[in-house]
């Protein structure tokens, strides 16, 4: 499997799990359960936090590629 498929994949699954954090938030939103302002809040923060963490990840990732690169020539 090559980066490029990895890469993908793993784009797609962001997506997904992006999408189901949006989800969950409105229906956090909207519901009447008694602990609805913490699982709101929860949820608001994993829609920032995770997207963060995929960034992070693929920086650090690029970085550590690149000097890899470099130690080998």
């Amino acid at each position: 499997m090559s980066v490029k498929n990895i890469k993908r994949i793993l784009a797609v699954l962001g997506a997904v799990i992006l999408a189901g954090l949006y989800i969950s938030t409105i229906i956090c939103a909207l519901s009447s359960n008694e602990n609805y302002m913490d699982m709101l809040m929860a949820s608001i923060y994993a829609t920032v936090i995770i997207p963060v963490l995929i960034w992070a990840y693929s920086f650090v990732y690029k970085l550590v590629k690149k000097n890899h690169e470099q130690k080998e020539d």
